[in-house]
């Protein structure tokens, strides 16, 4: 069915949009151990400008690509520290990734997470174990194209991945920062989980909820 794609993405961003928010609280309590204190309240306002975007009927919003570039622009415009042009570099190179697909399935969607963890390193120039989000991003993509290439999809696919994203979110609590305002406490960031590494979990779980019907081959 043409567009079925974007407007599967459209819908999981609404449930993402819910889920930070939902979480923003317990995600800004994280960053006040290690961090502004901000980290929710920025997450929910980027998501929340997110969904209103996609909310608008749009011809661009046509396809995943279409999808994806408006997300980028709209979380961008609403989150101006680095949290900001992360996301919207990882979304964009998810958007280019997926192009015009119709059908979102185990492969399309390894790759969507390949790509945006792809764009997110490129942007930050960093990498795993430096106590971010990367620290999920990275670990899930690859568990997602694991599974895909294993035939898995639905549930098996999401639980692979959702496993991934948990671990290497908890693993943070043994690193010490390298990035941001958290590597200014060096060792006295241990034993505290990144925030970014936290949203990244919930974005993923909502992700798992949205589309966890996800066929294994198109």
């Amino acid at each position: 069915m043409s567009g079925s794609a974007a407007r599967r993405l459209i819908a999981t961003f609404a449930r993402i949009s819910d889920a930070i928010d939902a979480a923003a609280e317990h995600l800004s309590e994280l960053d006040g151990a290690i961090g502004d204190a901000d980290h929710g309240i920025s997450m929910a306002l980027g998501f929340e400008a997110v969904a209103v975007a996609l909310g608008q009927p749009r011809a661009e919003l046509a396809t995943p690509a279409g999808v994806l570039n408006a997300a980028a622009g709209a979380f961008l415009n609403a989150v101006g520290a680095s949290t900001g042009p992360l996301y919207a570099t990882g979304f964009r190179r998810a958007g280019e990734r997926l192009g015009a697909v119709e059908v979102l399935d185990a492969a399309t969607v390894a790759a969507m997470l390949q790509a945006f963890a792809a764009g997110v390193r490129e942007r930050g120039k960093g990498q795993r174990g430096d106590k971010t989000m990367l620290d999920v991003w990275i670990p899930a993509a690859e568990a997602a194209a694991q599974a895909a290439a294993a035939g898995r999809g639905g549930a098996d696919f999401w639980t692979a991945v959702t496993v991934a994203a948990e671990q290497g979110a908890a693993a943070t609590a043994s690193m010490v920062a390298t990035r941001g305002r958290a590597a200014r406490l060096g060792e006295r960031s241990l034993g505290h989980v990144d925030p970014g590494a936290a949203s990244a979990v919930i974005i993923i779980a909502a992700m798992a909820d949205a589309l966890d019907d996800l066929p294994n081959a198109a």
